[in-house]
């Protein structure tokens, strides 16, 4: 796993999902109960690609948009 996603995992408020996620995989186990839901997954890599993906999405709902300004001259003069 990345260790960059595990950091942010763990630096998420306690209960969220990315903290259960990271407290099973740092537990070494692959069950997860959050929500009221219990999810088991077939591996840590599996779980490991969970935490990925959320914190893709995370990222990308928190993530500035890009502005481009354009500017244009004509080049002679009349």
């Amino acid at each position: 796993m990345d260790p960059t996603v595990l950091a942010w995992a763990l630096a998420q408020p306690a209960g969220s999902r990315a903290a259960a996620l990271a407290a099973a995989y740092t537990g070494g186990t692959t069950r997860v109960t959050f929500d009221g839901r219990t999810v088991e997954y077939r591996s840590l890599d599996e779980l490991g690609r969970a935490l990925a993906v959320l914190r893709g999405a995370e990222m990308t709902a928190a993530r500035r948009p890009s502005v481009t300004l354009a500017s244009f001259s004509r080049g002679g003069s009349t």
